[in-house]
């Protein structure tokens, strides 16, 4: 079950910003960047994509989860500029990945960024169609990321539970400062996605908190279905 006192949670995340890590930061160093992923991120900056990409730690953690799962297919909703679909892609030998955005520039970026990778299946269009035409196909993933339009998290996350395998895992990312932005725009119910995890009793969940690496604490919904 997800932790119980999300406000609690939440409030203790206001860390100072001298505590975060950021790209330059020595912390950075456990990392390699490969051209590839350099490319990436040079790409993106040079394009105008907004720099909202994963961080290079998190990318890594994301990389570590496919491999101590072994897995062989990942489904990503929110492909950006490609940045974490490379880091899924290079995870695990033989993984397959279905990277999902609505934006067509993001897409022809990400195509440029992950050439020489044929194990990435781009999909342009609105999740909320393409997800029902995977699950169509008999399509059954290992491991999902979420990282898209707030708004819709919750039907994205009802939709990989239905396409995750039993043992499979989702991650939801930036749920924490989703709920710190809400709570100071006073958004209706920001907590919405945390209490829906919560009583979801196909999934056994937690919330992580993060340091990201543009001077911001956020956190994510690591869920494992059952």
């Amino acid at each position: 079950m997800l932790i119980d006192d999300v406000e609690y949670c939440s409030l203790s995340l206001h860390l100072s910003s001298d505590l975060a890590i950021t790209m330059d930061s020595p912390y950075q160093n456990l990392l390699t960047h490969n051209k590839r992923l350099r490319n990436a991120i040079s790409r993106a900056e040079t394009e105008g994509i907004p720099a909202i990409q994963v961080s290079p730690a998190h990318g890594r953690q994301l990389s570590i989860l496919c491999q101590l799962m072994q897995a062989k297919s990942v489904l990503e909703i929110g492909t950006l500029a490609g940045y974490s679909t490379i880091w899924l892609a290079e995870s695990v030998p033989g993984i397959k990945v279905t990277s999902i955005d609505h934006n067509p520039k993001h897409r022809s970026i990400a195509e440029v960024n992950l050439r020489g990778l044929d194990n990435v299946d781009l999909r342009l269009g609105s999740a909320l169609d393409i997800l029902p035409d995977l699950q169509a196909s008999g399509a059954v993933f290992d491991f999902v990321l979420i990282d898209a339009d707030w708004e819709n998290q919750h039907l994205y996350f009802d939709w990989a539970v239905k396409m995750t395998r039993k043992g499979g895992c989702i991650y939801v990312d930036n749920v924490v400062r989703k709920i710190t932005e809400g709570v100071e725009r006073k958004d209706p119910d920001p907590q919405s996605l945390i209490e829906q995890v919560k009583g979801d009793s196909r999934v056994t969940a937690t919330l992580l908190s993060a340091l990201g690496s543009r001077n911001v604490v956020d956190g994510y919904i690591l869920a494992l279905v059952k």
